[in-house]
Order: C-alpha cells, then structure tokens, then sequence
C-alpha cells in the first residue's frame, strides 16, 4: 500500500486582474436556480458568498472549463459593481480514481500530473482575466477536515461500512432529491456515468455515494483515524472545505450543468444532515456544455479545444473570452473556429471605437449591460448594446471625450474584456 500522509499542497490561487469602479451602482442579480427551476432575485448581505467546484488536474483547461468559469467570474462582477464584497471559494479535485487512471497511463507521478496541471489552470484563468478565488483548497489539503465530518455522519447513523469503506445513505436527508428533482432511474443512470457504484451489493441504496474509501494496495491513502487509512469521497471533500469558509446558505453552489447530480444533490445532502439546516445554498447555478464535432467535450473522448494551445497559437485571450460571452452560459453550444473568428473581429471593432479620443455617450450603454447581466447574466445581449454603441461610434462618431474610456472600463469590469 503506497502511503501519501506526507504529501499536502498548500493551494494557491492566480493574480487577480484589477476591476475598474465604474459610476452609478449596479442591480442585484436575478438568475435561474436549478432548485427551484426559476429565477431567484439574489439579495447577499455586504459579502456575497459563492462556492464553485473546481477541476480535476489531470487535463486542463478545455473551453468547457473556460465557459464554466467565465459563468461565475460574471456573478461575481456583477456583485462587486452592486458594490458587495464577494467570498469566493474553488476547490482542486487533487487526488480522485480519474487523475489517478492518467497518471498510470502515462507513466507520471500522480501528484506531478496534479501540480502540473493545477498550475496550467491557474495560468489560463490568468489569462482570462478570470476573478481569483479567496480560498482555492485542494482535496489532499482537507483531508483533516473531511475526516471528522465522515466520523460525525457515522456516528449519527447517517453512514455505513461496507468492506471498510463508508457510505452516506441518502435515506438519511429528508430533501434528498430537492436539487435535481431527478427520478430514481434517471438518477441510477447518472450515478453510473458520473462515478457512483450503484451496482455494488451490500448497499443499502443504488444511489448511496462513498465518502471514505479504504486504502487500495497501490494507490495514495492518508490517516482516517477511526475510518482507517483511505481517502475521500468526492462530494464530501466540496462540503467539508464550503462549510469550513462559508457555512451553510451561502448564496451560490455553481458549477456545470453535468454536476447536478450526483455531485450537487449529494453535497447537499451530506451538508443538510451534518448541520440540521436547509438548504446548503440559496441558488445552484449551472453553466450548460460546450461541444465539438457534436459532442460534448469531456476528456473521455478527447475531443478537446484546449485554451492553452490557443493561447501557444497567438489568439488574444480577450477573443477567447468574447467567444465565451457570445454564448448564455446555460445553453449548450458547440465551438467552432467560425465561432473565435467572429469573436476576433468583435474584439477588433471595440478596440477600433475605444481608441478614438472621443464619440457618443456611454451612461445608457453601461445601464444596458448592467441589466443585461442582472437579468440571469445575460451576456449575449450585453455584447449586442457593445456593438450598437460601436457601430455608431465608427459611422457617427461623437462629441462626448470621456465616452470611450467609460465604455473600456465598464467592458473590463462587467464583462471582463480588456479594450
């Protein structure tokens, strides 16, 4: 059995790119709670709380990264123009039987792949001038935290052992299913595709998920106290490290829409039980899926567009994150280069209009994109009033001098373009 007690990679996140204070005050944000299946009106209290699940490091970052991250980057400059501070929290799925499988593949050092591609990551959302989280944990960084929560489940019969490892029974939360509202069979498929085991005897649910597994001959494992050596779960390891830095309600649970269940509805559950409080969050926000050759990229099929290689081609990161905001972020939409190219030239002709020493006003323009994005972060049409206001710009021109550094301050902090 190959121990890793001693390996613990203290996290840190990327450099945060500057948010311009632009006049005014923005509006609170509506947006759709999968929940509930609606539009929530979000009202945080001077520290706007989001918890976003991270990668796993083992092949990063796809656009279908990028756009799940471009979602929440959006919330959170949203929130920071209400004039809230925003506690930010994203995890690094650091040890998990995915990274592990690559590593053996390619004969890499698990923890090497995993700081590698963490790093990788890190550049890219750099790049992207994505808004860095205030705490970025890694799942073998709370590992000490996990542990006891697992113990605390147990201990309240809201666990069982099988073959020494420890299962949550989903029969323990009374909300379970309040997430996905999924049927039992949709929810059985799901848990097969997406790393459960419901076809493992001796479980006192299909859809039961682990939250310790014991130590496999080969593979890392860390001290479980009374659980024994192993390591974690998927879910739990999200709701010991949200429940550490923000405590239960906290505003928004995001991630992709292929995280609504299991990991979501079990997440909750685990957090709903452990505390005795409904709901873990107040909104679970889902960014849709970005195809290729019409598929979904996953890594399984290795249809990838990664944004690495974009970047090594000489495409303007800008133009990438314009390709991203072309699209809503709860459609599923497929990338094709059509799709950068058009997003190149966009960029080409906001930057022409910006450069110009003066041209018409832009307090209406900045109005149109804050409720654009107010109203379920709808950047499609926010992109549309950029071109309205540049289009003019170029055939009319305009007397206002302040207009063009307005409209590339207000598209750096809205939007997170940089002109």
């Amino acid at each position: 059995m190959e121990r890793a007690s001693g390996y613990a990679q203290d996290m840190h996140a990327w450099p945060a790119s500057e948010v311009p204070a632009l006049p005014g005050k923005g509006r609170d944000l509506r947006i759709h709670d999968t929940a509930t299946g609606g539009l929530v009106t979000l009202d945080p209290g001077p520290v706007a709380r989001i918890y976003v699940c991270g990668i796993t490091p083992y092949d990063a970052t796809h656009l279908g990264h990028a756009a799940t991250y471009n979602a929440f980057d959006l919330v959170q400059r949203v929130w920071l123009d209400t004039k809230r501070q925003v506690h930010y929290v994203q995890n690094v799925t650091d040890v998990d039987d995915p990274l592990l499988e690559r590593a053996i593949r390619d004969g890499h050092d698990w923890t090497e792949l995993a700081e590698r591609e963490t790093a990788l990551f890190r550049e890219d959302m750099t790049a992207l001038r994505m808004l860095p989280p205030q705490h970025y944990i890694g799942a073998v960084e709370a590992i000490p935290g996990i542990v006891p929560l697992v113990e605390r489940l147990r201990d309240a019969g809201a666990a069982y052992e099988l073959d020494g490892d420890i299962y949550f029974s989903v029969e323990s939360d009374a909300h379970f299913g309040q997430v996905s509202h999924l049927d039992a069979e949709a929810m059985r498929r799901l848990s097969a595709e997406r790393g459960g085991d419901p076809e493992r005897p001796g479980k006192k649910n299909p859809l039961d998920p682990m939250l310790w597994m014991a130590a496999r001959e080969g593979e890392p494992s860390w001290d479980g106290a009374s659980l024994g050596p192993g390591r974690p779960g998927w879910h739990i390891e999200c709701v010991a490290i949200a429940l550490d830095h923000l405590g239960m309600g906290f505003d928004v649970q995001g991630g992709g829409s292929d995280l609504v269940f299991p990991h979501h509805e079990m997440g909750a559950s685990h957090a709903q039980v452990l505390t005795g409080e409904f709901p873990m969050a107040k909104a679970y926000v889902h960014a849709g899926m970005v195809a290729l050759d019409g598929e979904k990229m996953s890594k399984s099929k290795g249809n990838l567009v990664f944004v690495s290689t974009l970047r090594r081609e000489g495409v303007d990161p800008a133009a990438i994150r314009l390709a991203l905001l072309s699209h809503h972020y709860r459609a599923d939409w497929e990338y094709t280069d059509q799709v950068l190219q058009d997003a190149a030239e966009r960029l080409g002709r906001w930057r022409a209009a910006v450069s110009r020493p003066d041209g018409p006003s832009a307090d209406a323009l900045v109005e149109e994109i804050r409720e654009a994005l107010a109203n379920d972060l709808d950047a499609p049409t926010a992109l549309l009033a950029v071109d309205r206001w540049a289009a003019h710009q170029q055939s009319e021109g305009g007397t206002d001098e302040g207009a063009p550094g307005v409209v590339s301050r207000a598209v750096d902090a809205l939007l997170g373009v940089a002109l």
